[in-house]
């Protein structure tokens, strides 16, 4: 089991930056795959940015070039920092991690921290 607890988000305002940080704990160790979803009103989530646990990063087309995702394996934390923020940010972003255990696939979330990009 992995807990996920997500925090740094808030209202920004348009052209501004933000630090989303996700701190991890349990059973990390068995993780190979770091993301960040995010969820606006009325919408589907979607995919944000990943790492995998000795990957490269990749990033979805919407933050490609204003976002950056890392992790701190000492601290145990998922970081994602979007630039040049626009009101089309503004969503719900969860941070998530993947577990391979025996052959199935788990996959846990953080509870989402509110981003809004208003001016």
């Amino acid at each position: 089991q992995v807990h996920l607890v997500e925090s740094g988000g808030g209202l920004v305002q348009p052209g501004g930056s933000l630090r989303l940080s996700c701190a991890a704990s349990g059973s990390i160790r068995g993780v190979y795959n770091w993301a960040w979803y995010r969820q606006a009103l009325g919408k589907e989530r979607e995919w944000v940015a990943n790492i995998a646990q000795l990957g490269h990063p990749h990033y979805a087309d919407s933050v490609k070039g204003r976002g950056t995702i890392s992790r701190d394996g000492a601290k145990n934390t998922l970081t994602l920092q979007i630039d040049a923020l626009q009101p089309d940010d503004t969503a719900v972003y969860y941070c998530t991690a993947q577990e391979l255990i025996g052959q199935n696939i788990e996959r846990y979330w953080g509870q989402g921290t509110r981003v809004t990009v208003s001016s």
